[in-house]
Parts: C-alpha cells; sequence; structure tokens
C-alpha cells in the first residue's frame, strides 16, 4: 500500500506540480526542460512495480509498442482534427496493462508525437492530461473492462477531461496566471472541440477495445506479465 501511495502521490500530486510551475514561474520559456521532468518522473512509479522478473522485460516491450501505436494513429489521423485514437489507446493501456502503464502510455505518446507535430509549452500539459486519462483507466479497470456502457461512459468523460485540462494551460497562457471567468470563458468557446473529443474517444475504443484487449490479455497469460 505505500508503494501505491507513492505511486500516486508523484503521477497526481508531483507532475501536475511541475507542470504548472513551469508555466508559473518560468513563462513557459523552459517548457523542454518540465516535459523532460514530466517524462522522468512517469517512469519512476513503472520502476517502482518492478521486481526481478523476466516479465518487467517483456511489460517494457509490449508498452513501447503501445505507445508506438498510438504516435502512429495521431499521425494517421492528423488530417482530421481533434479525432484520434490516442485517448483510445492509453484507455486501453490502463486497463490491461495498468495504471502506471496508461500513464506512461499517455505522456509519453504526447511527447513523442509533438516531435511531428511540434513541442511548445503546452506538451507538458498534454502529457499529464493523457496519462491520467490513462492512470484513471487503470484504477477503474475491473469497472468497466468487461461493462461496455461504463466503459463508453468513461470514454465520453475522458474527452470532457481532457479538454478541461488543456483549457487550463489555455488559460495560463494569456500572462502566465489563472483566471477563473477567462478560463470557464476558454471551456465554452472549446465546447465544440469537446464534443469532438468525446465522439471520437467512444467510436475508436468502440473499435479498438475488442481486438487490442484480446491481444493483450493473450501477452499477459503467456508471460506471466
Amino acid at each position: 500500500m505505500s508503494k501505491k501511495i507513492i505511486k500516486l502521490t508523484i503521477l497526481c500530486l508531483v507532475i501536475p506540480l511541475v507542470v504548472v510551475l513551469g508555466v508559473v514561474i518560468f513563462n513557459d520559456r523552459a517548457y523542454s526542460w518540465v516535459y523532460m521532468c514530466v517524462a522522468v518522473l512517469s517512469c519512476i512509479p513503472l520502476f517502482i512495480s518492478f521486481e526481478k522478473r523476466k516479465s518487467n522485460t517483456t511489460l517494457l516491450v509490449v508498452l513501447a509498442v503501445m505507445i508506438a501505436l498510438s504516435v502512429a494513429g495521431r499521425f494517421i489521423f492528423s488530417f482530421l482534427p481533434h479525432f484520434k485514437p490516442v485517448t483510445a489507446m492509453v484507455v486501453i493501456t490502463g486497463i490491461y496493462l495498468g495504471y502506471e502503464c496508461g500513464f506512461v502510455c499517455g505522456a509519453f505518446t504526447a511527447v513523442i508525437s509533438n516531435f511531428i507535430f511540434g513541442q511548445g509549452p503546452w506538451t507538458p500539459f498534454q502529457m499529464f492530461s493523457w496519462g491520467i486519462i490513462g492512470l484513471i483507466a487503470g484504477l477503474i479497470s475491473k469497472y468497466i473492462i468487461d461493462n461496455k456502457i461504463l466503459l463508453l461512459i468513461y470514454a465520453g468523460l475522458s474527452g470532457i477531461l481532457y479538454s478541461l485540462l488543456m483549457d487550463v494551460w489555455t488559460t495560463f497562457w494569456y500572462d502566465g496566471t489563472f483566471n477563473v471567468l477567462r478560463f470557464f470563458a476558454n471551456v465554452a468557446t472549446a465546447f465544440p472541440v469537446t464534443v469532438s473529443y468525446v465522439v471520437s474517444n467512444i467510436i475508436f475504443l468502440l473499435v479498438l477495445i475488442k481486438p487490442f484487449g484480446e491481444k493483450l490479455k493473450r501477452l499477459k497469460t503467456k508471460y506471466g506479465i
């Protein structure tokens, strides 16, 4: 239990604190250092869980493949604004590989794919936003893994959560401070985009959960992950 508390503290408290301080203290000018710190911190909970077993290497390989597929999916669907399979892949990773892997998949998908789409002060926020979606999916996996209705509800809520967290960055972006009225104005302005996130998450999870879920379950059984 103590290990889990440490891991959740890093993922849910330390990382968002680093992300926000990167905006407030450095005024977005040190974002490369911030996303490097987030990347390192994201991996610590995963390594804390490791034991001296061969299956750890297999887990890393499978996780790397999921990240690569998530990045590829974002690139392939780049011609459709706000309609990407990233969240679906991150949620699937969290459900089948655990919340630590879910967070890592989300965080690394953001930073790696942004070498294609462009790095910037928004990158750390994207890393945390997709990461926390994968983390939550892992924590509630036993409730949504075999319940399609709950899974799709979470898919929709994850689209709302991602949009809200990115609206936090948009609010900070103006002058490095958080203004509540400005935040709600940004939320209202981004409503059509939020709807796109919700719809795309539901569609991609409906399509991808069965084939990827079955393969991941077989791998977990075969290699004792």
